[in-house]
This record gives C-alpha cells, structure tokens and sequence, in this order.
C-alpha cells in the first residue's frame, strides 16, 4: 500500500463528506432499544440507518459486485451489511454500531448531545465516537485500497442498531446472516478505546457486564418521618446495607469470590507497559473534581483494577424525590441500578445468578428485597496475535502515527467480540477505537477526535494489504 496515497485520499474523504455526514447523524436522537422502548415508533432508528445506507450506497456504487441491504428481521432493530468482493478465499469482518446511550446530564455551555459541534479538531455530540464513525471509517480504508489498486481479501462491513442494549438482537442476524458473512479468518472491530491519540491501540480483553436493578420496600405508602423514624428502617439504609455484602464501601473491593479471576501473565506485562507509556495520564483523564484523586497511585494496578479485576457502580436511583421537594418523609421504597463489570474470563450468566442470592437473602427486618437481573454479558479475553498481525500492527500504527502500536485491555463491554470468539475461534481481532482522554462515551461532553478517526481508517487499510499477502 502506498501509504502516503492512502493518507490522502482519507484525509479528503473525511473532510469533505464523512464530517458532514457524522454531523448530521448527531442531531439524530437514536437511542439504543433499553432507552427508547418505542424506538420503532419514534422512527430516530430508521432515519440514522437510511442516512449511513444511502451515503454507502453512493460510495460503493463503483465498486464492482459491492452489494448493500438493510436487513430487518420481525420485533428487532436492523443491521446495515455491506459486502465488498476481493482477492483470495478469505473473508474480513468489519463491525460497528449505530445505536447511542441516552443523552446523560452535565454537557459544558454550548454543547450538547443532538447539536453538533465541530471545534479545536473534536466533533461533540451523542454518537459521532461510540460509534457512528465506525461504518466510515471501514469503507474509508477501502476505498483507499481500491483508489490506488491495492488488493484485499473479501470484505463484509456489519453495522448494528443494539449494541448499548447489549447487542440482543445480534445473534439473530449473524445467524440469519451467516451464508452471507462466511466464516472469516479477520475481524476488526470499531467500537473501543485508545489510551492516547498518539498511536495506534489494540485492545486485548473486555469485562463482562452484569447489571439489574436492587429494589427495597418497607412500606406501601411514605409516612412522617418523625412519626415512623425509630420504628421503621429506611429503605434507603437496608439498601446500602445489601450494597456492603457485595462491596467493601472503604476499598470498592468486591466481596463475592466467584466474581473474579486469574489474571494471565501476559496481561499483567502489558498493563506494566502501557502504564510506563501513560503514566499519570491513566487517571488524569478523568475530569476528577478539585482535591480528588485515583483509588491508587500506581498505574499498573489502576489499569488492572479497570480491566481485570470486579468493580460495582450505581449507575441510577429511584424512589427519591428531588432536593426542593423533599419534605420530612420516610419513603416507601429505594431502587438503585447497579452495573457490576466482571473479569473477561468470568461467565456473566452465572454471575448474575450469584449476584441475587447475595442481595436477596435474609433481608433485613424482613422488608422485600428484589434484584432484577436485567443485564448480562460475558467479557472476552483475545486469542494470541499471529506473526503477521504483530508486525502489521506496528506498521499501520507507524504510518497513520509514526509510533509503534500499543495494547491495553479495556474496562467496558462489547458483546459481539465474546460471541464472535465463539463462533469464529481460528480468526485473529483487531479491536481498536478512537475513546481516548476525555472523549468520554455515554457521558456528557462527548466527542470524535477527527485526526483519530483519520488514524484508524489508515491504519484499518494498512491490516487489510496485509491480510491478503500474509
């Protein structure tokens, strides 16, 4: 591949129509099917899918024997799929998703998450990172292969409309898909993070997820709290109670053994290398308040504890009203959501089982205690990189950055990569993504580093010259 060439057919790609488009796609408030029940109705789902479809439609219309279909299967969101014929027998899976999480409280004055905003080289808004660029990105890598004759493997682009909720729907369609998509020997997936925008970042494992909702009921309708307090136990206090037979309030260290997992070898050195390479900045991305620090000072253990190693967040709260209108009530109930990340070797549809017999057993004073298992998916642990992928890697990451390619394990969930490791377990993973500091997915003030997307889209052809000639 010629990579100065490539660099610039992408260069102009992205400036003159996948920014444009990306910008467009932010305005659309397409909420993932857990935040959005009625998203059928709502229609956001199906005017974010016909946009990436119709701009794909007009990119790959030259492209000879390229075929696009937007494939919607009974009671679930659609997928996009795109295939593009190449050289040899092999086939490279490219995947992303064009779901988003809610719109979360908090974006700085002037942002907002369905109105863009393109500054300092940052597009903000709800989606444009995690992860609408995904889908440009792939056809962006080749395209610049088909511009200047550089062949490639058979390539299948799928885009999904369910990821935040957990990819439920996924399954369905691989299944249904599966004579289309083959059996490939390559996947990249779009949809992870980068410890810096320096490099090119390979992500080597994801936790597992198992998430629900804690429920504590002590009466059937509020009561004065100066008449009930005393006789009455606070739901709210039963509730942090239960929360302290699963974690340790001073330390955040889970108590459940069945929870956690060996951590390999290989994984505990790259984490020591790729906290030499952060330092600091491996917790100073976060936009921590003043006086607040890290739960440790050392970054390998950091780095560990956010990938390898259990943790639990209370992610949402219900049965409490608002400050102003709080008056002297002993309430009837609290509710709290809890979202427990599990080591990527832990099976997330036994943890979650686990989970509720701790929560629910023997509840204090007798109240009803129930904990919905709404959540459940199991991390992934990637398989050893060939030869050939090393040293491609560091090549891509060379030409888009000038630096060699990084790994790190990543703290969040992508359901798709431990399904794919099952069903294709001789294929190698390309994980990569643009989350880097402060771009912050799912929260407020999210954003696409431009220069990032650029990077990866480069680096993606580069694995893809590669892949045909290894």
């Amino acid at each position: 591949m010629d990579q100065s060439a490539a660099k610039s057919f992408i260069d102009r790609l992205w400036d003159e129509e996948v920014i444009p488009e990306l910008t467009e796609y932010i305005r659309i408030p397409n909420k993932s099917p857990a935040f959005d029940p009625d998203w059928e109705a709502h229609g956001y789902m199906d005017a974010a899918v016909d946009q990436f479809a119709a701009w794909a439609k007009g990119k790959i219309a030259a492209l000879d024997g390229a075929a696009l279909e937007v494939v919607r299967l009974p009671g679930r969101t659609p997928v996009i799929l795109i295939e593009i014929p190449g050289q040899g027998d092999d086939t490279v899976l490219l995947y992303g998703h064009i779901d988003k999480q809610p719109e979360m409280t908090g974006w700085a004055e002037g942002l907002s998450p369905w109105t863009p905003l393109l500054k300092d080289g940052k597009l903000y808004g709800r989606g444009g990172a995690d992860d609408g660029y995904a889908m440009f990105g792939a056809l962006s890598a080749i395209l610049a292969l088909k511009a200047q004759g550089t062949a490639h493997a058979r390539c299948v682009v799928l885009i999904e409309a369910c990821e935040e909720s957990g990819s439920y729907d996924l399954p369905a369609y691989v299944d249904h898909l599966a004579d289309k998509i083959g059996s490939p020997t390559l996947v990249v997936c779009l949809d992870s993070g980068c410890g810096n925008y320096d490099q090119l970042w390979l992500t080597t494992s994801l936790r597992g997820l198992a998430g629900g909702a804690l429920r504590v009921d002590v009466l059937e309708e509020g009561v004065h709290s100066g008449d009930a307090s005393g006789v009455v136990a606070s739901s709210f206090r039963i509730l942090r109670s239960l929360l302290s037979r699963l974690e340790d309030e001073t330390t955040g260290e889970i108590k459940l053994a069945e929870l956690y997992a060996q951590i390999p070898p290989g994984r505990i050195a790259e984490a020591k290398t790729a906290a030499g390479a952060l330092g600091d900045q491996v917790y100073l991305k976060y936009p921590f308040v003043p006086g607040m620090g890290p739960v440790a000072d050392d970054p390998t253990e950091l780095l560990l504890n956010r990938t390898w190693r259990p943790s639990l967040s209370v992610t949402g709260l219900e049965g409490a009203p608002t400050l102003v209108n709080a008056g002297n009530v002993l309430r009837p109930f609290t509710a709290a959501k809890l979202s427990i990340r599990l080591p990527p070797t832990v099976d997330a549809d036994e943890a979650g089982p686990k989970i509720k017999t701790l929560l629910e057993a023997d509840p204090p004073y007798g109240a009803k205690v129930v904990f919905d298992v709404e959540k459940a998916g199991s991390g992934w642990n990637a398989p050893a990189l060939a030869d050939w992928l090393r040293a491609s890697i560091d090549r891509a990451s060379q030409a888009a950055f000038g630096r060699d390619a990084a790994m790190i394990g990543e703290g969040g969930s992508i359901p798709f990569m431990g399904m794919l490791g099952e069903k294709y377990p001789q294929a190698q993973f390309i994980i990569t993504g643009v989350l880097g500091p402060h771009s912050n997915a799912h929260g407020p003030n999210e954003f696409l580093h431009i220069g990032m997307g650029k990077a990866v889209s480069l680096a993606v052809a580069q694995v893809l010259a590669d892949h045909l000639v290894r």
